[in-house]
């Protein structure tokens, strides 16, 4: 029996990506790191962080990585708060 899969909505103003950003958020404020600080050691302007954490932006699975080593989060359990959330909050 085949799973139907939900319409993917790529819009950074959905739900799943209102999450996704909070989660980032949460992560840069437990390694203790201003956007500015995080900015600087991904060597990008602070613009970045604010954008992808306001949800202007949506990040790549690269930068999702990269992001994580450089403030010392375990990109694997980012992803599974997030898988879960989904869960809860639709029909997949």
């Amino acid at each position: 029996m085949a799973t139907r899969a939900r319409k993917l909505d790529k819009s950074v103003h959905s739900t799943e990506q209102a999450v996704f950003c909070e989660l980032m958020i949460k992560a840069r404020k437990t390694a203790d790191l201003t956007q500015h600080e995080l900015a600087k050691r991904l060597r990008r302007p602070q613009s970045f962080v604010a954008k992808y954490e306001g949800g202007e932006r949506r990040i790549d699975v690269v930068e999702f990585v990269t992001i994580c080593r450089a403030i010392g989060a375990d990109s694997t359990k980012i992803l599974k708060i997030l898988k879960n959330a989904i869960r809860g909050s639709s029909s997949v």
